[in-house]
């Protein structure tokens, strides 16, 4: 059962009922209007039982233990297979491996983490399969670091853990080894794979169950072009939505397309507005944009300390565990020195560590640093918060169903309740082959069957922003709904991302209207054309609308997201998930619930609130 926020509150996405609930909680999916890009039609098509759209830790777990059931399983995948989100993971996995630590103290520390937002039986599925995942994957061929002269796992700790259970691989290349050893086994089992495909939209049929995905692909290949996969079964597995910020860890392909398709589905989204920005990145300057390199928690983990620029240590005194303390905290503390000092970045010490250290342990990161003049070696390391992780997502089951029949959603685009206000250090890979396999078993554990014939939507094509809106996009966010938000940033954010769409919108009618009134076409702005950028762009307005929607409804600080004019947690009105839904022709629902629990997804729930433009 789910209810509303606060009577009378006014909620930026919609507004709340005062009366509560009205309508069933579960109407059908097929009550949902779908939306599409605007893309050419499919110029090809292919037949699938199962269709799994990205290539990190989840989804090439979902594909191989579905094709190893039987299943017809395609890979999509919007660069090559080894280029998602994946390969840059530094720090490891965390999972209760080590003597004397127990998936319960797994638990604790990741329901502490997530600020009082867990859906607890999420965390419980997550912490009790992970240690018997990990060995899973250690049997596909994963080599993890092992102790000195022995074989067993060496294990690290990362921040808010309170035992070492971070099992890492080439010292800071865990994600590397894991997306090797998984693009090994892909290409071992013979998968089939489409490389360098951007997923555009769900295809579903009359009764509103998933038929497949359309799709583009860029560049020399077998396909090209837009095209289809016919499949009653597609997997999300798409990563993060980084890209919406100007700094971001995140690879260049991560533009919440996964999200968006999602929305644009019918599919609800839940906890956007808790963007995890990670408290250690490379600190470029001050116009530096895109993805920054990203110095491992497990940097911290081995004893480096955060430091002023008197080299001070600031985070002594302020949590019980110093510089190991959850991620949201770390960040906020640095933003408050480096607003204290007048700068814009605090430093990282581990000179004490010497040469050897950062050779064998660290390599990646001493590269990294090297190849920006700086050596960690002789000089503490300038760093700044930069977005990292979406904790919200797509929002699913214990067994990666969303609200659409027939789509799945796994890592990072999802959102399973285990993350809650703040994800716990190296918990994101844990998550995805986790509930990847529980996907795989959902799949494959009942007869294949055949969808109806995809529907064409009745809606008009989602407008187009041109590919230079992308960095307006990156800077009205990072600006509005950084790492310190208000009441006023938001809403100037609002304002901009709103006259994005607007323009899109009176563009894309432009030449109609210039027609029937005969007015001039110069006069007119010009329609973004379809094209990669012109999708991507889109994807990230949308997702950057949802994020300002619910970082302006939440009016507390919680986790990864702190509000400075609400400065505190308040659980007696924001313990709960707003769900929010995309209807025709650009407005959002949302409903809240109860508690910090998820309902079924069954079938997509009602929206209780009247929709904004």
């Amino acid at each position: 059962m789910t209810g509303t926020g606060p009577i009378g509150h006014h909620d930026p996405i919609g507004h709340d009922n005062p009366s509560g609930p009205t309508g069933p909680d579960t109407p059908t999916a097929s009550d949902n209007a779908t939306l599409r890009l605007q893309a050419p039609a499919p110029g090809w098509s292919i037949e699938a039982d199962v269709v799994v759209v990205g290539s990190g830790v989840a989804g090439l777990t979902a594909a191989l233990r579905c094709a190893a059931a039987g299943r017809r399983t395609v890979v999509v995948t919007k660069a090559r297979l080894d280029d998602g989100s994946t390969r840059w993971a530094q720090g490891g996995i965390a999972a209760a491996l080590g003597e004397g630590d127990t998936p319960e103290q797994h638990l604790t520390d990741t329901l502490v983490a997530g600020a009082g937002l867990c859906d607890e039986n999420a965390v419980r599925t997550l912490v009790t399969e992970g240690p018997d995942a990990v060995r899973r994957l250690i049997a596909t061929g994963a080599r993890f670091d092992t102790t000195p002269g022995g074989d067993e796992i060496a294990l690290t700790r990362e921040g808010g853990h309170h035992r070492r259970r971070i099992a890492h691989a080439g010292g800071d290349a865990t994600g590397a080894e894991i997306s090797r050893a998984l693009v090994d086994a892909v290409r071992a089992q013979g998968l089939r794979t489409i490389e360098n495909a951007l997923v555009l939209d769900l295809l579903t049929d009359a009764e509103g169950r998933t038929a497949g995905v359309t799709l583009h692909v860029m560049g020399e290949g077998q396909h090209d072009g837009v095209g289809a996969v016919h499949a009653p079964a597609v997997v999300l597995a798409t990563g993060g939505m980084g890209q919406v910020f100007s700094a971001t860890t995140n690879p260049a392909v991560s533009t919440g397309d996964g999200v968006a398709l999602a929305l644009r589905a019918g599919a609800e989204v839940s906890d956007l507005e808790f963007v995890q920005f990670h408290p250690t990145v490379l600190y470029l300057g001050p116009d530096a944009e895109g993805q920054q390199p990203l110095i491992s928690e497990a940097v911290r983990g081995e004893g480096a300390h955060l430091v002023d620029a008197d080299g001070i240590r600031f985070m002594t005194g302020q949590h019980e565990l110093a510089e190991l303390a959850p991620r949201d905290i770390v960040a906020k503390a640095i933003m408050r020195r480096a607003h204290e000092r007048g700068t814009e970045h605090m430093y990282l010490d581990a000179r004490h560590f010497g040469a050897r250290m950062w050779e064998e342990r660290f390599p990646t990161i001493l590269a990294a640093c090297r190849a920006h003049g700086i050596d960690p070696v002789t000089e503490p390391i300038p760093v700044a918060p930069a977005a990292h992780y979406a904790s919200g997502g797509v929002r699913t089951d214990l067994y990666g169903r969303t609200t659409v029949p027939g789509l799945y959603a796994c890592g990072e685009v999802a959102c399973t309740g285990v993350h809650g206000a703040n994800r716990l250090a190296s918990n994101s890979l844990l998550e995805g082959l986790v509930f990847a396999e529980r996907i795989a078993d959902d799949i494959t554990s009942a007869p294949a069957h055949r969808p109806g014939p995809a529907v064409e939507p009745t809606a008009d094509p989602v407008p187009l922003l041109a590919p230079e809106a992308r960095t307006a996009i990156q800077r009205i966010m990072t600006a509005g709904a950084g790492v310190l938000r208000s009441a006023a940033s938001l809403a100037e954010a609002a304002t901009a991302l709103a006259r994005l769409q607007r323009d899109a919108a009176e563009a894309a009618t432009a030449p109609a209207q210039a027609t029937a009134s005969e007015a001039t076409p110069t006069d007119r702005p010009k329609p973004a054309e379809p094209g990669v950028e012109a999708w991507e762009v889109t994807n990230l307005l949308l997702v950057a609308r949802v994020l300002v929607a619910g970082a302006m409804r939440r009016e507390e600080t919680r986790g990864c997201h702190w509000r400075e004019d609400h400065a505190d947690r308040d659980d007696a009105h924001w313990q709960r998930h707003f769900l929010v839904t995309h209807r025709p022709p650009h407005t959002l629902h949302t409903r809240t619930t109860d508690t910090a629990a998820f309902p079924a997804t069954t079938a997509a729930p009602a929206p209780e609130t009247e929709p904004t433009q």
